[in-house]
């Protein structure tokens, strides 16, 4: 079906991310997963590019682009080689909605710049041992000084996407004990500098899948960050991830859907050239049926990604929006990438073909950002249920 959601410079700004992949991601990417991150130098290369730029407002060197539309351009080339760019989606996707919605004008002007370039990396530290999607049951805590000019941060987090390489860390932690009978409130966010002392990375957690993408243990030992590294108001973080969690499973998506594209493509690919009973695996009925009956579904959820992107833009997509899509869209990349490791028969479990890859990367999806549980939850309550 023919989109509307891309202009000519979407397609313009697609062919040179194309052209970067080609040259200068696949063919390292195996030596990339196998050191389980990307170097620095990639993402000195992708702020070169303008990529960490596309939504940080003019004034800083940006473009001001407030919508998602070259983030889905950007999902879409990456799984169509097969390839991610490391932790690039946390950066941009996660942290910089942040920055620009809840951080002071000195903040923005101290942090901008260096992130734009892919000098400063940026994480955030939600997940803890013993929480998860609970965010009101977090427990790393800072106290703020007798005199005032810092904050005492204490606690662990893990599976932390880009720990190990960040150089700067939004910590959701509590400012204020813990009150059984409002368990939202005392939660804020401090900007760690990776360089502080008491600041250590733990493991390298050891994925299934993702496997270029750093993910990390982080732990916080008398860490002293200054009042000045506050984002926002102390005590309003719960308000600021649930308004941001939006964009995030707007985000995973669109990575969903464009999983699932790519899956179909590859699975075309091999099936045209693969010979099985003297005949390519294409002539099989099955092949065209099963084939046929992912690209319907992968049709269906990105026109629902594409309406989501709309709402979006004109500020409209609600919570359970973007629950839904996030839902139908990762549940489907599930279903379409296992259809076509299938038609790739033994190969498909082979590493060396993307379609592997992709199979281990995208069951995540269904976990991050929110459970599909959760997002049958959230979908229920706007029902009424």
């Amino acid at each position: 079906m023919r989109r509307s959601v891309f202009t000519e410079d979407h397609e313009t700004f697609r062919s040179t991310i194309r052209e970067f992949i080609a040259k200068e991601v696949v063919p390292s990417y195996a030596d990339w997963e196998r050191d389980g991150q990307v170097p620095r130098a990639l993402y000195r290369r992708l702020g070169e590019l303008g990529v960490f730029g596309i939504q940080v407002p003019e004034e800083f060197g940006g473009a001001g682009v407030t919508d998602l539309t070259y983030l889905a351009v950007l999902r879409e080339e990456t799984a169509r080689a097969g390839v991610t760019f490391g932790a690039d989606v946390v950066h941009t996707c996660l942290v910089l909605p942040y920055l620009l919605e809840f951080g002071s004008e000195e903040q923005k002007r101290r942090w901008q710049p260096p992130f734009l370039s892919g000098e400063t990396m940026t994480a955030i530290a939600m997940t803890e041992p013993g929480t998860g999607s609970d965010l009101a049951g977090i427990r790393t805590s800072a106290r703020l000084s007798e005199d005032g000019t810092h904050y005492v941060l204490n606690g662990a987090k893990t599976f932390i996407t880009g720990g190990a390489e960040a150089d700067l860390i939004l910590v959701i932690c509590r400012t204020a004990p813990y009150d059984p009978q409002n368990r939202r409130a005392g939660l804020s966010i401090l900007c760690v500098d990776t360089t502080s002392e008491g600041f250590a990375v733990g493991r390298k957690l050891d994925k299934i899948g993702l496997r270029a993408q750093d993910t990390a243990e982080l732990s916080f030992t008398d860490v002293r960050v200054p009042v000045a590294n506050l984002l926002g108001e102390e005590g309003a973080a719960f308000s600021y991830l649930t308004h941001n969690l939006v964009v995030e499973r707007l985000g995973a998506a669109i990575s969903g859907y464009a999983t699932a594209a790519a899956a179909i493509g590859f699975a075309r690919d091999y099936v045209r050239e693969r010979q099985v009973f003297g005949k390519p695996v294409a002539a099989f009925q099955n092949t065209k049926f099963a084939l046929a009956a992912c690209a319907a579904e992968v049709e269906a959820a990105q026109a629902m990604v594409d309406k989501a992107l709309v709402l979006h833009a004109a500020g409209e997509l609600t919570a359970a929006d973007a629950a839904k899509a996030k839902l139908f869209c990762t549940e489907l990349a599930g279903r379409v990438i296992d259809t076509c490791l299938q038609l790739h028969g033994g190969y498909g479990y082979m590493l060396e073909y993307p379609i592997a890859r992709l199979y281990a990367d995208t069951r995540v999806s269904r976990i991050y950002a929110g459970t599909s549980e959760v997002m049958k939850t959230i979908i229920a309550k706007d029902l009424g249920l």
